[in-house]
């Protein structure tokens, strides 16, 4: 009788066999999972609005050699353990289950703050690297991929949607921390307010964790029956992450992830400047530009991996690298024109696509490599955000800077991005192609 009731009330009927769910047996609505996904996160997207603690970490430190200055370098080391986390632990994340994965992401990322909060409050920077960059970005990666293999395995009918949501947040993160934390900074100072964080991010992905469970074995939607036409890149069985990446498929996904990071990534990097170069904007009013881009980021997504469960992951990312690739030629344009409107529009769908290649990334693995591994095999893919998160800036900083060089004082530097923009472009060609060679695994493959 429950579990007909729970059939009734979304599909989601618990069982005491299941694992992660103990022993009750009421129905659980499987539409909390990707609020308990999105509680996790929106609070390691913080680490996104991490450059608000810059100068006031600096002032604190104002001794420290470059090359081991607190602010720059917790960041950049966070970012490459999010990446090597995420790959190295994704086999642990599919063992052990969202629930103590998402566990132990909250105590990294809580406590890894908390000990940056305690070198900030003793000036110790060697706390403040420990904490915030190693400890903190173990927690960012485990936290990143705890939730993705479940939203798809609750999500069977839904997959780019579900996993939208929860990738989201981490884009969302980043928009609600900007503010936060020169607010709390204002009130508290650096260091309180860098406890507080890591207390309350601790609490809310504690939260998010008790929600995240696996479905029980064999569970479908109620209501929901499998399309009995065969479509060719979705596979009917699953394969782990070691056989995963020994296919060239895995390889192809990597590259286009890749390509999609390293020309989003390197706009993000130069947004500001850029601004401030092509149209004479003020940093205030390059700066509000800057926090508009993560609301796009965020939205864009929930919109295109919801969008790519009609149109397919093939087309989702044909799409991207089709629209962006003309955007990327048709900036210096409007630069050279002085069309800020066409500009802004140019840059918040670049942004979207930027975003949305994070969303649809784990959807599309699942269709590869069936659902039961997707967690393990997208920590290993995530490798190609770490090496994005390098090459973007340089080829547009790099790039740009030896353009700016070059002029003579006072000259106009309207065209000191188009190389650097034109470079990204033929990236993009080159991720086009790539898209059009992912087949669906062979039988025998791996």
């Amino acid at each position: 009788m429950k579990e007909a009731l729970g059939q009734r009330h979304a599909g989601t009927t618990v069982r005491a066999s299941s694992p992660e769910i103990g022993k009750a047996s009421h129905a659980f609505n499987r539409w909390f999972i990707p609020v308990g996904a999105v509680s996790v996160h929106i609070c390691i997207g913080s680490v996104y609005a991490w450059s608000t603690f810059n100068r006031p970490i600096q002032a604190l430190f104002p001794n420290e050699p470059w090359w081991f200055s607190p602010p720059y370098t917790t960041f950049t080391t966070a970012l490459v353990l999010l990446g090597l986390s995420a790959a190295f632990g994704g086999p642990w994340v599919e063992r052990r289950g969202p629930r103590v994965a998402a566990t132990a992401a909250a105590a990294f990322f809580g406590s890894g703050l908390i000990i940056g909060g305690v070198g900030l409050a003793i000036k110790q920077s060697i706390l403040v690297f420990l904490g915030m960059g190693v400890i903190g970005g173990i927690g960012c990666g485990l936290g990143y991929i705890s939730p993705v293999s479940t939203l798809v395995k609750w999500f069977p009918d839904r997959r780019g949607m579900a996993t939208g949501m929860a990738i989201m947040g981490f884009g969302g993160g980043a928009f609600l921390a900007g503010y936060l934390n020169v607010f709390f900074m204002n009130q508290f100072g650096v260091a309180t307010t860098m406890n507080a964080l890591g207390g309350t991010y601790f609490v809310v992905m504690m939260i998010g964790a008790r929600i995240l469970r696996r479905p029980p074995e064999g569970w479908k939607p109620a209501g929901w029956i499998p399309s009995t036409k065969t479509q060719r890149m979705i596979t009917d069985r699953s394969v782990n992450r070691n056989q995963a990446v020994r296919t060239v498929q895995f390889y192809l996904l990597w590259g286009i992830l890749f390509i999609n990071v390293t020309a989003g990534i390197g706009i993000l990097a130069q947004a500001s400047p850029m601004m401030q170069d092509l149209f004479q904007k003020t940093p205030l009013e390059a700066g509000v530009i800057v926090s508009l881009i993560s609301i796009f980021n965020a939205g864009g997504r929930f919109i295109w991996a919801s969008g790519s469960d009609y149109i397919g992951r093939r087309h989702t990312y044909t799409t991207f690298f089709v629209v962006q690739f003309f955007l990327f030629l048709l900036i210096p344009v409007l630069a050279a024109n002085g069309n800020w409107p066409l500009f802004l529009a140019s840059l918040f769908v670049v942004f979207t696509m930027y975003g949305g290649g994070f969303a649809t990334i784990p959807a599309f693995l699942a269709d590869i490599f069936g659902p039961e591994n997707v967690g393990a095999i997208h920590g290993a893919l995530l490798t190609s955000w770490s090496a994005a998160a390098v090459v973007g800036p340089v080829i547009i900083t790099e790039l740009s800077n030896r353009a700016k060089a070059g002029l003579s004082a006072g000259a106009s530097k309207i065209h000191v991005y188009d190389t650097p923009l034109q470079v990204l472009a033929a990236l993009l060609a080159i991720g086009f192609v790539l898209t059009l060679l992912v087949r669906p695994l062979k039988q025998n493959a791996a």
